[in-house]
């Protein structure tokens, strides 16, 4: 099926009927990843309407093309953009999540190098929405074995960016400043990323979904 534009994995029952749970669906972005997401039904559309959509909209674009004769530069965005412009970087994507600021809190990490991917989501106990972003970078670095290749972390956190790139002086969480900071002195080329949030890049969405997943696991369990 697809999702957001990205091809998923959904369960099904043993009558191979979509297994459904408050108008939710289960699904996974890889057969072999340990994390299950509970999306909403609407949002799931089968991939051979997706194509078929595709093909009308392409058609018509053609038509349009042909009789205006208009030049368009394709746009790159998300997954795709960060291949091609980091593809020889290890690319880290962060989000943190809390629930109430200070409240129930999570975070959302997915690492990719190449072909290589890996997700985490991690509930972090009571803690702010900033503590969350910060701690969210710091298990990020630590999941990095190699730090001798170029590393690049991509992060919605405006708090988190000034802290660590513009020199802010925090007056809180001194601790997991500090260890952060110390951290970054092992890696020979990093460098810190604001993206926007809630913008459509697809991995920052998935990060978001991770960290907003695991302070809901923890509330089921």
């Amino acid at each position: 099926m697809q999702f957001k534009k990205n091809k998923v994995w959904l369960a099904t029952d043993r009558n191979q009927r979509h297994v459904v749970k408050d108008g939710r669906v289960l699904i996974k972005y890889q057969l072999g990843q340990d994390y299950e997401y509970w999306v909403n039904q609407k949002n799931i559309k089968p991939i051979s309407s997706i194509q078929s959509e595709t093909k009308r909209s392409r058609g018509k674009k053609s038509a349009e093309k042909s009789q205006k004769k208009l030049k368009t530069r394709p746009k790159t965005k998300g997954k795709l953009a960060d291949n091609i412009k980091y593809k020889d970087s290890i690319c880290i994507y962060t989000d943190g999540a809390s629930s109430g600021n200070p409240g129930p809190s999570g975070i959302g990490i997915v690492l990719r190098f190449g072909k290589h991917e890996k997700e985490i989501s991690k509930y972090i106990g009571i803690a702010t929405n900033n503590i969350a972003e910060l701690e969210a970078i710091r298990t990020g670095l630590l999941a990095i074995k190699n730090t001798e290749l170029p590393v690049r972390i991509f992060t919605d956190s405006r708090y988190a960016c000034g802290i660590l790139n513009l020199g802010w002086k925090a007056r809180k969480n001194q601790d997991i400043i500090q260890s952060i900071k110390k951290t970054l002195l092992k890696f020979n080329d990093l460098k810190i990323i604001k993206v926007k949030g809630h913008s459509g890049h697809e991995e920052n969405e998935r990060a978001d979904f991770l960290a907003t997943s695991a302070i809901k696991k923890t509330g089921d369990s």
